[in-house]
């Protein structure tokens, strides 16, 4: 599986990162989920609605965010198909944190956020068992 985002909707994402250190950043990814391949035609910023003392290296999404969410990517004809979410001076591998709280059919596109600059994005999804995460390749478009 692999995951196709363009070069600037990327931009955004690790902008977002950027602003967000040295906290973690999220949001979700909106697009059209294939066979082969997701294709993100979108994304969504959102606040992280941890307490402040556990942002450094947990997000979490508020409920009210996720539904409106699904209700513009239904306006758009999309899906949401994932999450982003930056790691601040941390590996862009998912967390045993992020494992418990994932959801085997997105794809969780994490960037590396080091000392302020984001550096590289990685994609990952969950297995059905939802033992591990596997990665998925990125193919960035202009």
């Amino acid at each position: 599986m692999k995951i196709i985002i363009s070069k600037k909707l990327l931009h955004r994402i690790h902008a977002h990162g950027e602003e967000t250190y040295p906290d973690e950043g999220a949001g979700l990814l909106l697009g059209q989920n294939r066979e082969d391949a997701r294709t993100v035609s979108d994304i969504l910023m959102l606040d992280n609605i941890r307490e402040d003392s556990a942002r450094h290296n947990r997000y979490m999404l508020a409920p009210e965010d996720m539904l409106r969410a699904e209700e513009i990517a239904a306006e758009r004809g999309l899906d949401v198909i994932g999450v982003f979410h930056s790691h601040p001076d941390h590996p862009n591998r998912p967390s045993a944190y992020d494992r418990e709280w994932a959801l085997p059919w997105f794809s969780y596109l994490i960037t590396s956020v080091n000392a302020g600059e984001a550096v590289e994005s990685h994609s990952w999804r969950l297995t059905d068992d939802r033992s591990t995460f596997e990665e998925e390749s990125i193919q960035v478009k202009s």
